[in-house]
């Protein structure tokens, strides 16, 4: 039995040192061989990080600690990403800054224009002439003609003429600049209109919805039906007319300023000829046409590829009836 004993216990402690290691058994002291290895482990991972933080500084534009790249390709496309940048908010600021001026200029004009409206008294439905304080405008600028008002729009202003077409363009009634200048019979009529077959008025068509616009607006049919009178009154005189028929052109066309000619039929035959390329027009256009005697134009700027100006012939009510 206590060999038995001492049998049992004898194979217990002679058991191979790898049996320890199958039951799991980890040495607390690692030996040298296994702290070299940790060593070189720890080695290789530095290494490797080293590696990785310099191919990040090669693929970007920064590291994680904020440091450039150095390679010059890089560099020279960080340079110009700054100055396009730079350049777009510039172009940003200039775009607003026109804008604002332009908001300035049109307020401008409207200004000017109420300030010039105080000196006639209009009726918006039509039914009754302007009265002009001719007096007072003329006071402000003797070159004061008539006023042209087209009932239920904003087109009512006092007309100018100067001594050539460029006069009133941008040059307001006091002598100074404006955007919209004044509306203004052309130079080579007879004052102050209505005298010569043709008299032609013009005025700017802005964007704002100022001064011409609702004529070029008149190329629509419904728009133009709408028209029913045109008051031109000059110191002497009162003209009631009717819009006849719209037409576009171009600012080359020399066939628009005709004032006079030699016979009544050149003249009629005139009419019906732009009659012929008319976009509005009134029904019996054609057959009003032959008791024209004078028609009131009216001028203004339209912005349709290929043409560049809307033109509105009108004539006296008196001949529309045929009287």
């Amino acid at each position: 039995m206590a060999n038995s004993q001492g049998k049992h216990f004898s194979n217990s402690e002679n058991k191979p040192a790898h049996a320890n290691s199958a039951q799991g058994f980890i040495p607390v002291v690692s030996s040298d061989s296994e702290s070299n290895d940790g060593a070189s482990r720890a080695s290789r991972n530095r290494r490797n990080r080293r590696v990785k933080t310099d191919a990040y500084r090669e693929t970007d534009p920064y590291d994680l600690s904020g440091k450039r790249s150095r390679d010059p390709k890089k560099r020279r496309n960080r340079i110009i990403s700054t100055i396009l940048f730079a350049v777009g908010i510039g172009l940003l600021v200039v775009a607003a800054g026109m804008w604002g001026y332009k908001q300035w200029e049109y307020k401008q004009q409207d200004e000017e224009n109420e300030k010039l409206a105080q000196y006639a008294t209009v009726d918006d439905e039509g039914n009754n002439p302007p009265v002009v304080d001719w007096a007072a405008l003329k006071a402000i600028n003797p070159d004061i003609v008539g006023w042209i008002q087209i009932p239920n729009t904003v087109v009512s202003f006092p007309v100018f003429q100067g001594d050539d077409n460029d006069e009133y363009l941008h040059t307001n009634a006091e002598g100074n600049y404006s955007l919209g200048g004044q509306v203004f019979l052309d130079a080579e009529n007879t004052a102050p209109g209505m005298q010569d077959q043709q008299s032609i008025i013009y005025g700017h068509h802005l964007r704002n919805g100022a001064m011409f616009k609702p004529i070029a607006d008149m190329d629509n049919q419904e728009a133009f039906d709408s028209v029913s009178t045109v008051w031109y009154v000059t110191e002497d005189a009162t003209y009631e007319l009717e819009p006849l028929f719209v037409y576009y052109t171009d600012e080359n066309d020399t066939n628009v300023r005709i004032f006079d000619w030699s016979s009544e039929d050149e003249f009629h035959q005139y009419l019906s000829d732009l009659l012929g390329k008319s976009v509005t027009s009134r029904s019996d256009a054609a057959d009003i046409i032959p008791n024209v005697s004078h028609v009131l134009t009216l001028c203004t700027c339209n912005y349709i590829d290929g043409y560049g100006r809307t033109i509105l012939v009108c004539v006296p009510k008196g001949e529309v009836s045929g009287s």
